[in-house]
């Protein structure tokens, strides 16, 4: 049995921690969102808690990095992390904050080889849902063109721009909401062909099965034919095939036939 590493330990054992973490970025970033109405003192513990998840994922990256047998190969196959833990550090926006800490999540939770492929695509759904229609609506919000002024707005808009759909209804007309756009339409592509994806793996998988199978099943009856033969050729042997000795009841008959 392979023993497990340093680097495994670690990100087993800091997934769970590191989730509740992320829980706790989620609500720190809609609460000033939804209640617009929310003081100073609130908006300022949320900002903290925010800055406080993304330096324990900063942590984690740096943990991982220190525990990792190869450090090279780790910065070359982990730059994505790399670049969500510095990204906050060059401009420290609210959304760059948001971007980043999703980054994190994301890569720490596809590292986890217990959870499956269908409930992390369920889960960066529900993610960009959320957190695309919060986004979206903070910064169309105070737009005087804007007519994305309510969260309900805000997700209807997130559901239809991610599915492509686009009925045009609402739009944001920002820059910043443009951009926000182009991502999570981008998002909305790649999850459908992972999607798609996944069930014609699916598919394929259920496919091969069945070949196997019956592949199996069709050797069986061959070999069963084959030891047919031979029985079939074992009981002609036995009851006097050619070159064979006659059989007793056979010999003893002729001996006591008459002249």
């Amino acid at each position: 049995m392979k023993e497990e590493s340093a680097q495994d330990r670690w990100e087993r054992r800091t997934q769970r921690p590191l989730l509740v973490l992320a829980v706790a970025f989620a609500l720190a970033y809609a609460v000033p969102i939804v209640d617009s109405g929310a003081g100073r003192s609130v908006a300022g513990v949320c900002t903290v808690v925010e800055w406080v998840v993304w330096g324990a994922f900063a942590a984690d990256y740096l943990v991982r990095l220190a525990l990792a047998r190869q450090r090279r190969d780790f910065v070359r196959t982990h730059w994505l992390d790399l670049c969500a833990v510095i990204l906050p550090i060059l401009q420290p926006l609210r959304l760059l904050r948001l971007v980043s800490t999703l980054m994190l999540v994301g890569r720490r939770a596809r590292m986890a080889s217990q959870i499956r492929l269908t409930t992390y695509v369920g889960g960066a759904v529900i993610g960009l849902l959320m957190f695309g229609s919060l986004a979206v609506l903070s910064v169309e919000r105070d737009s005087p063109n804007g007519n994305i002024k309510t969260l309900g707005d805000a997700v209807w808009w997130s559901f239809t721009t991610m599915t492509t759909v686009g009925y045009g209804d609402h739009a944001p007309t920002t820059g910043m909401g443009r951009v926000l756009a182009v991502g999570l339409m981008l998002s909305g592509i790649a999850l459908l062909g992972v999607v798609t994806a996944n069930i014609a793996a699916w598919f394929i998988s259920r496919f091969e099965k069945d070949d196997v199978e019956e592949r199996r099943q069709t050797a069986a009856i061959e070999a069963l034919a084959e030891e047919v033969r031979a029985l079939r050729a074992e009981v002609a042997a036995l009851t006097g095939g050619p070159g064979m000795l006659p059989h007793p009841l056979s010999a003893g008959t002729e001996e006591h036939s008459p002249t």
